[in-house]
């Protein structure tokens, strides 16, 4: 089997920083000369910046604190328990601030110290690279791999930050005095795109070996340019976020708004289609949506782009199954999110014949079958066989002890659990594995990135036809005009609502939900007041009543959070630094 090589080298080969923070990690390393003329440290050293790419992605990361999860319970797609320790939580309840960023959860695994430890890895890397006992052509392809690792961590923080200081290639020694300042967003976005350029044009003819599976590729380069510049295009770094920013305006975002950013985010998007590398993985023959429910599945399929590959091992299963099949109930989903997913006739359910209140669930976008678990949902048991996860407030509940208010102990109960990504043949404590890698890129978000900015620069009607893979994919019926249940001749306006909504259901669980309310600035309207969970009473051997409720866990967005605050620890030692407006 295919298998990334960083997974199988690291143990007695990798060097790694030792302190918490990058402008502290000043590391005491071992002799050059021991890690850098010897071919298999040098290329565990490289491993070693592969190791933490998923960090953001990881279920567990926010586990220190005495739960889990990520940045999907800082949004209105989950809900974990009102435990603001863990950051997600906190944010959501609008108690973050610089002195406690980074709390909450693993000290190198947070948004501002493992991107600067990883930078400084691959700055030290490549100072010493040339030196390395490597023919020049795999010298060539390591450091154009470091790079974009490099550019991938920079987007980490620029993602949350806005600027941020870029370092470039400079290594500071552990005497060196560092006062940074933060470079502009221009500058960041800039740097980050002339990087993947070039690391794309170096990578265009490399053909990696089986063992080799799974690092950078030229259209990883080209997918994460994509992303960057969408991001950079929308709302909140196009101009949005400036307006009440003062002299910290380059800061936060482009100052002035220009319509041609979503032009160069549709090219960027463009080229990743045209380079006929990539496609959605179909298979609606099995069952409809199968392809989508599929791919989460497989270390080597067609629609990934980037991904973080995983030993064989069950974690998902762990974390978000309930527990009548031994997992922890991590980031259960909302009723927003269950809302969100239209009928199988790819129209809402307030819109489409099929949708029956007594059966809400029924006759839904497979998709919504693939991604949530629902009250009668049958699903593998501890034992093997499928039976019916029950998530009725009563007695014989997949959560014993649930009250009419969906609160239970240890957490909160929203009416349904998270399958997004899990193998539907696994429990958490059955025998077997998955093949599961963690999509950090795949096609479908490229298609969705295309629509985004085709409908911003006006050409509207020509997002349709993106929007229509997926959907095909995903096994709605096309209907007699086609469409998949999309509305012909929609506005912008209409459209923009729609690529959102698409993107937060093909997206869940994906890591993209934070961001993505953040760059529209809509989070002030959704995470505002409580998110929604579904309370279920059941009334007969078969039926069932079902009443939307307020979650207990309040959500209190300030504006000040479209942008996380630089950590405290790293203004008051560098005076040039300059914290973010409203902190």
């Amino acid at each position: 089997m295919k298998r990334l090589l960083i997974i199988i080298i690291l143990a007695g080969l990798l060097v790694s920083c030792q302190k918490s923070k990058f402008l502290d990690d000043k590391t005491n390393l071992l002799d050059d000369k021991a890690i850098f003329t010897d071919s298999i440290r040098t290329l565990g050293f490289l491993n070693r910046i592969y190791v933490d790419i998923g960090y953001t992605f990881a279920i567990y990361r926010f586990s220190a604190a005495g739960g889990a999860g990520n940045t999907e319970l800082a949004s209105d797609n989950a809900e974990g328990n009102n435990n603001t320790s863990v950051w997600g939580n906190a944010y959501a309840q609008g108690s973050i601030g610089p002195s406690n960023v980074l709390t909450g959860f693993a000290a190198d695994k947070d948004f501002w110290n493992t991107p600067y430890m990883n930078i400084r890895r691959v700055n030290l890397l490549l100072l010493r690279l040339p030196d390395a006992p490597f023919h020049e052509l795999t010298k060539q392809r390591m450091a154009a791999e470091a790079r974009f690792l490099r550019a991938w961590y920079y987007y980490q923080m620029v993602a949350v930050f806005g600027g941020v200081p870029v370092i470039k290639d400079n290594v500071y020694d552990i005497n060196d005095v560092i006062n940074i300042p933060r470079n502009s967003f221009e500058e960041c976005i800039n740097y980050i795109v002339s990087e993947l350029d070039q690391c794309a044009q170096a990578l265009a003819n490399v053909v990696y070996a089986d063992i080799d599976y799974g690092r950078i590729t030229a259209g990883a380069c080209q997918a994460l340019k994509s992303r960057v510049l969408l991001y950079a295009a929308s709302p909140l770094f196009n101009g949005g976020n400036s307006s009440n920013a003062g002299d910290k305006a380059s800061l936060v975002g482009y100052p002035v708004f220009d319509k041609n950013r979503w032009q160069l985010a549709a090219n960027a998007a463009e080229a990743v289609i045209n380079s006929g590398k990539y496609q959605l993985n179909v298979d609606n023959d099995t069952r409809p949506g199968n392809g989508f429910y599929s791919v989460f599945l497989k270390r080597v399929n067609s629609e990934y782009i980037l991904a973080f590959n995983r030993g064989p091992q069950r974690e998902m299963e762990s974390y978000y199954l309930p527990g009548s099949r031994s997992g922890s109930l991590v980031m259960k989903p909302t009723h927003n999110l269950v809302e969100a997913f239209p009928m199988k006739d790819g129209k809402p359910a307030s819109e489409s014949p099929l949708y029956d209140p007594a059966n809400p669930y029924r006759n839904r976008d497979p998709r919504f079958d693939y991604s949530i678990i629902y009250n009668g949902l049958s699903y593998t048991s501890n034992t093997g066989p499928k039976t019916p996860i029950w998530t009725y407030q009563s007695a014989g509940s997949a959560i014993p002890n649930a009250t009419s208010d969906g609160y239970v102990a240890g957490g909160y109960f929203t009416g349904y659990f998270s399958r997004k990504m899990l193998d539907e043949n696994l429990a958490s404590n059955t025998a077997g594995t998955t093949e599961r890698g963690w999509s950090l890129i795949r096609y479908a978000e490229i298609l969705l990135n295309y629509a985004e900015a085709l409908n911003e620069t006006g050409a509207t009607d020509k997002a349709y036809a993106p929007l229509k893979q997926l959907r095909e994919r995903a096994g709605i019926i096309p209907g007699s005009d086609g469409l998949y249940g999309m509305k012909a001749g929609m506005t912008v306006e209409e459209m923009r609502a729609f690529v959102q909504n698409e993107r937060r259901i093909e997206l869940a669980f994906e890591d993209h939900r934070f961001n993505d309310i953040r760059r529209w600035m809509i989070a002030e309207q959704v995470l505002t007041g409580f998110n929604k969970v579904m309370i279920i009473t059941r009334t007969g051997e078969t039926t069932y009543t079902y009443r939307a409720a307020s979650a207990p866990r309040p959500l209190n967005f300030r504006k000040a959070m479209y942008l996380l605050p630089i950590p405290l620890t790293e203004i008051q030692k560098m005076p040039l630094m300059v914290q973010n407006p409203g902190y």
